[in-house]
């Protein structure tokens, strides 16, 4: 048998976003799409929430984070490597479980549009009523 792996691999999903992420020892770089984060991700708030699984385990510094997102936009994208990076530190080490439970970063958001209805202007919106 092979050695065991020295790279652990987590999939996060949110909206229509996908994200395909690997953690590799390393000084905490995080690396989206072949872009550092600060280019991939344009604001601060992003920023936190992707880097929200390593700060909760304290392995910040442990890892560097190679990841590729596809679809949605930049939010969607950032809950999809939230839920990546804290599925991959799963798999690098199950006792952090109980930590990553507990702060929610295991639970995958299920909040998607709403189709929009036939006979309609929207999901919600309906068309104005006339009762003459």
């Amino acid at each position: 048998m092979a050695a065991a792996s020295t790279q652990f691999y987590g999939t996060g999903r949110r909206k229509t976003s996908t994200a395909r992420v690997f953690l590799r020892p390393g000084t905490g770089a995080i690396t989206v799409n072949s872009k550092p984060v600060d280019v991939a991700f344009p604001t601060e708030t992003l920023r936190l929430v992707i880097r929200r699984p390593l700060v909760t385990t304290q392995t910040t510094e442990q890892f560097d984070v190679v990841a590729t997102t596809a679809g949605g936009g930049v939010a969607g994208q950032a809950g999809a490597l939230r839920l990546g990076i804290a599925r991959a530190l799963l798999e690098f080490n199950a006792e952090l479980r109980s930590a990553l439970r507990g702060d929610g970063l295991l639970t995958r958001d299920p909040r998607a549009k709403e189709r929009k209805k036939y006979g309609q202007k929207g999901a919600r919106k309906r068309f104005q009523f006339s009762k003459r």
